[in-house]
């Protein structure tokens, strides 16, 4: 893989308690929050510029409602005082938020994106960020999924969920990579 730019934002999205609770039920890739937390610490020591995204919900009873403790953002990913947070309401980081309008004012047009969860807020992001003209990739071990049931009544399993996810994206919205790439990549 090719050297990433300087500009080269790392956006991390929803890393928040509320996706460490058992009721979401089977997760794959118990290791995403600590490569994303390896990411975080390679973008922070080269001096890359990093965007922090929450999901405050509005559904009653979610996790993720600002009010809840699930609303926090997980110590992996706490951010640090100079790196912007962008609060949303839907799947998307670019919908209901500056994002768009503050990366482009900074030049950045490469993004490395990370978070939870891959087949919702991660593929929504990326295939908007692909559709904007970013530069985008997905790093496949520093996202994760949960088992979804499918149409047909079967419950897929996580890691099916999350390839299925990162294969729609992958070649098309983003090209997909793992951390090893990426923190080559990023090597000063």
């Amino acid at each position: 893989m090719a050297r990433f730019p300087q500009s080269t934002a790392l956006v991390v999205i929803d890393v928040q308690q509320a996706f460490l609770d058992p009721r979401w039920g089977e997760r794959n890739n118990p290791h995403a929050e600590s490569n994303i937390a390896r990411l975080l610490s390679a973008w922070r020591n080269t001096r890359r510029p990093i965007r922090h995204v929450a999901h405050d919900s509005v559904e009653p009873g979610s996790l993720l409602r600002p009010d809840s403790p699930g609303n926090a953002i997980q110590s992996a990913a706490t951010p640090q005082s100079d790196e912007p947070v962008y609060r949303k309401h839907v799947n998307s980081a670019f919908i209901g938020t500056n994002l768009e309008r503050d990366l482009r004012t900074a030049g950045i047009d490469t993004l490395v994106i990370v978070g939870l969860t891959t087949n919702h807020c991660i593929s929504t992001t990326a295939r908007m960020a692909g559709n904007l003209g970013f530069e985008t990739y997905v790093v496949s071990d520093a996202t994760a999924a949960f088992a979804r049931l499918g149409l047909d009544g079967t419950m897929r399993p996580a890691d099916a969920v999350h390839s299925a996810a990162l294969s729609d994206l992958h070649g098309e919205f983003a090209t997909v990579v793992d951390t090893v790439e990426v923190l080559k990549g990023a090597a000063s």
